[in-house]
């Protein structure tokens, strides 16, 4: 517990600026119960109104909570939620937001990745991720490709790119921790081509050479082929049905010490990736809402947001 002690405080003092009185809420599962309760203490140390609730593990990302549990939400001040499967694709996290909570979801995170990341500049991710997210709002068009074959277009126009800090200190704000990401959902039905995802999957974990190739039309996954890793991704998406490989969103890392673990949570932030995600992106500002949010990193990518590019060979050039 004392590694996770220093992490946990700057988690809910730095990143979610919890004040004395107000209400907390931490929420884990038998998986993440050590992390939880580091969180709880460091809450308590403040003087916070602090609740420590432990659910039964969720099925897949983006399950909801018991309602009991969903109704709590709304009541708070400031919510982390260290699940093993990620909450952040609800409706109880949704509208406890809309209530003006300050939420932090931090799905499978391990107490390595706690100890390792919480130390980064978050005001130096934040202004990076915001200009990843205002490039994204001004974009119409994407296109990626790497080195290993992915080669894939999708439209962005009308959408609004959305940052994820780390930094929750305003009614409403929601973000990962670790964070560090601008992101956005592409348009339903707009995209096409061929991903190869070879960093690590969510559901999968880290694919090691062993790539999955996704092929895209018309803004659905219609192919899934890469042997044990691209089985186990269709196992878990084909009981959610087709909206469940929507392409969903598109995130740009922006986390200078986030490291490739197999762990999408930090993953994903790594500087210089991108991933796609299938399933839900309601919660950024798409129409699809089903049960299920998996998203696959991509190593090495080259990035144009219409003619500009803003990411070569896996080096960021956003400023």
């Amino acid at each position: 517990m004392d590694s996770l002690k220093n992490p946990a405080l700057i988690a809910v003092k730095d990143c979610m600026g919890v004040k004395e009185d107000e209400k907390v809420l931490v929420i884990a599962d038998e998986p993440s119960r050590k992390i939880g309760y580091a969180l709880f203490e460091a809450a308590k140390g403040l003087n916070a109104e602090t609740v420590f609730l432990e659910i039964t593990p969720r099925m897949s990302n983006g399950e909801e909570p018991p309602g009991t549990v969903a109704e709590l939400m709304k009541l708070q001040d400031v919510i982390l939620i260290p699940t093993s499967m990620s909450m952040s694709h609800t409706e109880a996290r949704r509208e406890a937001s809309a209530a003006g909570a300050r939420i932090a979801t931090l799905p499978g995170i391990t107490e390595d990745i706690m100890t390792r990341t919480l130390k980064a500049d978050y005001f130096a991710i934040a202004k990076r991720s915001a200009a990843a997210a205002e490039l994204l709002t001004l974009g119409s068009t994407v296109r990626i490709t790497t080195p290993k074959g992915t080669d894939f277009i999708m439209s962005i126009e009308g959408r609004t790119g959305l940052r994820d800090t780390g930094l929750n200190h305003n009614a409403g704000s929601f973000s990962n921790l670790p964070a560090g990401e601008g992101f956005i959902a592409p348009v339903e039905g707009a995209s096409n081509g061929v991903i190869r995802i070879d960093g690590s999957m969510a559901g999968v974990g880290l694919l090691d050479g062993e790539e999955i190739t996704v092929v895209v039309e018309d803004g659905y996954a219609t192919e899934i082929t890469g042997g044990a890793g691209a089985q186990r991704l269709l196992s878990i998406m084909e009981p959610h049905g087709r909206l469940a490989f929507n392409v969903a969103e598109l995130g740009i890392g922006t986390n200078d010490q986030a490291e490739l673990t197999g762990n999408v949570l930090e993953d994903e932030k790594i500087m210089g990736t991108v991933h796609i995600a299938f399933g839900d992106n309601k919660t950024m500002g798409g129409t699809v809402r089903v049960a299920s949010h998996l998203d696959g990193v991509i190593l090495r990518p080259t990035v144009y947001i219409d003619d500009r590019v803003v990411i070569e060979d896996g080096n960021f050039l956003i400023e």
